[in-house]
């Protein structure tokens, strides 16, 4: 078994906010799993950067989450290469804008698979290796401050991230009575990169309902998963990183 700390983190081979996670990790010289689900070249290209960068191995895992036997196999795959499995983080999602008039079944369906099944699975499955191990390990989801203020045109979406603070909860549980060194936490970021369709004046409108007035970054997301990973007396939280908009209420 390596002696350096592995991470796994769901989703980051793109250059989204999985991709800004890895990089922290790996700059606390974390041996890092990039996974993916179809971008195997971009995947490919950050476990090399992060080589090439930090000095760390990095290894790129191919899983569709919703696919139980494709999440065991990228599972053993991070533990045959590394030994263990320290830090899951699981960001991988979707989060399709449609009016509700044109939401069908198959769009509920995709959302539950890719937010929900996906994060479940790679909770139970690296959870349960983690347990195994006398050091434990932690997990952090990422969720949506917004669930309990959802905007319109993402009916799909925001029910498959509603029940990711719910989870999280049931695995800090399920995990933590097993091995008390398991932990298991949540992010729940607010406008931290905001989809591409966002027009300037929605974009506007996001940024006057933060208290800081400015969006955040995918940095901030990442400094929250640091926390959850240094502070290991905190487990079963959900953390909004949201820059106030669940609290504030613009002026009504």
């Amino acid at each position: 078994m390596s002696e350096k700390k592995v991470a796994l983190v769901t989703g980051s081979g793109k250059r989204r906010v999985g991709a800004r996670v890895l990089e922290a990790l790996a700059a606390r010289g974390y041996s890092v799993a990039v996974h993916y689900r179809t971008s195997a070249t971009e995947a490919t290209e950050t476990a090399a950067r992060m080589s090439a960068q930090f000095g760390v191995p990095a290894l790129a895992v191919q899983a569709d989450l919703a696919d139980e036997a494709a999440v065991k196999r990228a599972v053993s795959e991070t533990l045959a290469r590394f030994g263990r499995i320290d830090v899951l983080v699981n960001c991988a999602a979707i989060w399709n804008r449609k009016p509700l008039e044109e939401v069908t079944a198959a769009d509920v369906r995709e959302h539950f698979d890719t937010n929900l099944l996906g994060t479940f699975l790679t909770c139970q499955h690296v959870g349960l290796a983690m347990v195994g191990q006398p050091g434990g390990g932690c997990i952090v989801n990422i969720g949506d401050w917004a669930d309990v203020r959802p905007y319109r045109d993402f009916a799909a979406y925001f029910p498959s991230k509603a029940a990711i603070p719910g989870l999280t909860r049931v695995f800090a549980v399920e995990l933590g009575t097993r091995n008390p060194n398991v932990r298991v936490n949540a992010v729940l970021p607010g406008p931290v990169m905001l989809p591409p369709d966002v027009s300037e004046e929605e974009k506007e409108q996001i940024v006057a309902g933060t208290l800081v007035n400015r969006e955040g970054s995918p940095a901030h997301v990442a400094t929250a998963v640091l926390h959850f990973i240094d502070n290991d007396f905190v487990t079963g939280t959900c953390l909004p990183v949201d820059g106030g908009r669940s609290v504030f209420a613009n002026g009504f």
